[in-house]
């Protein structure tokens, strides 16, 4: 399950970053014929490589090794089934044919949600043909229909948190507050919403999540009291043990979820609850307590937040970085197949970056955070010994997957070892907790560090201007005689503060025409305002702003004019200036109002 949250997380990323264009040559039946040809194809390589892998487990070295097998052929087949979505996206127009249904184009969940069912497609055609494998290597006893199922039942809850934050974010897009929709807009605005958001959706999530999986309460056993009776004595509060029924509850595997007690439920499949003894199954619940003690839950959340918090950054840089190459420059700037390569090209580096950081980053603390809830269980058991025991009968009955590791999880066979150096080393939990805490504070200060950085320091603003400024000078060098493109430059010089630069361009474009009144409007701006007051002209400023406002009375050239009475001591003509600007603006009224009050301030 958790390599498939990674999964989804990729075709999503793959999905939102395409465009859907304005439509693919040939018609829709072009495009469903050429993708049943890819998932046939694909059907064909599932069934002969589980064949193959069923048969390579004949021999008895290969039965002990077959669920690593398996587990390794689910992978690559995923990987495929990621590159086949591309094709679909990239190469087939999905996104097109998406947006093309009546009232779904608007809503991002929703075509983003049949996005997904079309992955789900791909990878419920590995379950189907796995299932023979899967059943010889964990005799589950499952059908394969109840296989499949049990699978897309078990996976979907990973994207309820995307589906119900889209939603609403479709939902805020509709608010006919300007304000709102820059604050969504901004790159900060979003941070904060996906935060709170986030954070308001794990907390209420489970209760719908244990719903969707059809948990219930264990019926009363003395098994199901002693565990309550445990429960209660290590004063741990929770809402409700339930019967997981997932794989038909013939898996053995527990769990929790849940933020706050009110919401917090324990999860435990009958077939473990079966094969363990009672001591054992509370060895199990200690070690699901020890996620709760150290918070592992609140860090998985921080883990994803701090991706996002990284990719709004990451995304900018390489977006610039891409578009100051001439050549995906010219792809950015084309229309329909040249966009589209642009940025199938920019989700590569962002697909990389995050296989790196949830694969390497986040399975760190995983695998330790999993060691660290072991060192509970035994501290919580006075011993290491019925954990040792409840996972040693996992690893027999669960597939003979002792030494099968993954990137989230330490194999159990090192699990194992390192619970047995407890009985040896008493310190060894106070020094793992030490060590996972320094790794996090280590963790934190770069996130942090390189999230500032990227987000909000000069590094980011710096990439945005000299992409600009390499852009527009690409463009002079073919169009010399289009001034507005030398206009954009000279604005773009302003902002960046480099003045000299701007004037010469801006008095430039004025000597060939002296009737651009974008020019002279951005001339006088600069002598009015420059931060370099060396560079301050107030009178020709003045001058320059009558001449853009006689040629055209906008709101824009109104405030500069305004702007050049008021640094010339005229308040009264600033003010009334301003006032007509506000009045005859549609768009950013709060500055034009903002403007008002200062210079009615400094007539005060």
């Amino acid at each position: 399950m958790f390599n498939n949250v990674i999964y989804f997380i990729i075709v999503l990323l793959l999905y939102n970053i395409s465009l859907p264009g304005s439509g693919p040559e040939g018609s829709p039946v072009l495009s469903i014929g050429l993708f049943l040809l890819s998932w046939i194809g694909f059907a064909l390589y599932c069934s002969i490589s589980f064949r193959r892998t069923l048969e390579r487990s004949r021999s008895e070295e290969g039965k002990l090794s077959l669920a690593g097998s398996y587990q390794s052929l689910v992978f690559q087949l995923s990987v495929i089934a990621i590159l086949l979505f591309g094709f679909d996206v990239w190469v087939l127009h999905l996104k097109y044919w998406l947006h093309a249904i009546p009232g779904v184009g608007r809503l991002t969940a929703i075509h983003g949600l049949l996005a997904l069912v079309v992955f789900v497609f791909y990878l419920a055609t590995i379950w189907f043909f796995g299932h023979p494998a899967y059943e010889v290597a964990f005799q589950t006893g499952l059908s394969r229909r109840s296989f499949v199922l049990s699978n897309v039942r078990l996976n979907l809850p990973i994207v309820f948190p995307w589906v119900s934050l889209m939603l609403l974010y479709d939902l805020l897009l509709f608010i006919p507050w300007p304000s709102f929709q820059a604050f969504l807009d901004d790159a900060a605005g979003q941070m904060v919403f996906f935060t709170l958001f986030l954070t308001v959706l794990m907390v209420f999530m489970p209760g719908l999540i244990q719903s969707w999986w059809g948990c219930e309460p264990y019926p009363p056993s003395e098994k199901a009291q002693a565990l309550r009776e445990f429960l209660q004595e290590k004063g741990f509060k929770y809402r409700q043990i339930l019967k997981w029924p997932v794989f038909e509850g013939r898996m053995l595997t527990a769990g929790i979820m849940g933020l706050v007690p009110r919401y917090r439920y324990i999860l435990i499949t009958e077939s473990l609850v079966e094969i363990l003894s009672v001591e054992e199954l509370k060895a199990v619940l200690a070690h699901e307590m020890g996620h709760i003690k150290y918070r592992h839950l609140f860090f998985y959340l921080f883990f994803f937040l701090g991706f996002m918090f990284l990719s709004f950054g990451l995304f900018d840089i390489f977006f610039f970085f891409l578009a100051t190459n001439p050549h995906f420059e010219s792809l950015l700037r084309a229309e329909g197949e040249g966009a589209n390569l642009f940025y199938l090209a920019l989700s590569l580096p962002i697909l990389l970056t995050m296989f790196v950081y949830f694969r390497y980053v986040m399975g760190f603390f995983m695998r330790h955070f999993e060691r660290q809830a072991d060192l509970y269980s035994a501290v919580s058991m006075e011993g290491p010994r019925q954990t040792i025991s409840s996972l040693e009968k996992i690893a027999l009955l669960g597939g003979k997957i002792r030494d099968l590791p993954s990137w989230h999880h330490f194999s159990i066979r090192e699990r194992v070892d390192f619970l047995w150096r407890t009985t040896t080393e008493s310190s060894l939990a106070k020094r793992h907790n030490r060590f996972v805490a320094f790794s996090f504070a280590v963790y934190l200060i770069l996130v942090l560090g390189f999230g500032i950085l990227l987000n909000f320091g000069p590094l980011k603003k710096n990439l945005i201007y000299r992409w600009a400024e390499q852009s527009l000078r690409q463009r002079i060098e073919t169009q010399p005689r289009k001034l507005e493109l030398s206009q954009n430059l000279a604005d773009l010089y302003q902002e960046m503060g480099e003045y000299r630069e701007a004037r010469r361009i801006y008095e430039w474009i004025i000597d060939l025409d002296p009737h651009q009144a974008g020019a002279l409007n951005g001339l006088a701006w600069l002598l009015a305002t420059a931060e370099d007051k060396k560079m301050r002209d107030h009178e020709l400023s003045l001058d320059l702003a009558k001449r853009a406002v006689a040629l055209e009375r906008s709101p824009m050239y109104l405030d500069t004019l305004a702007e050049a009475y008021f640094v010339n001591g005229m308040v009264q003509e600033a003010i009334e200036t301003a006032t007509e600007a506000m009045s005859v603006a549609e768009r950013n009224r709060e500055y034009y109002e903002s403007q008002l009050r200062r210079f009615k301030g400094g007539r005060d």
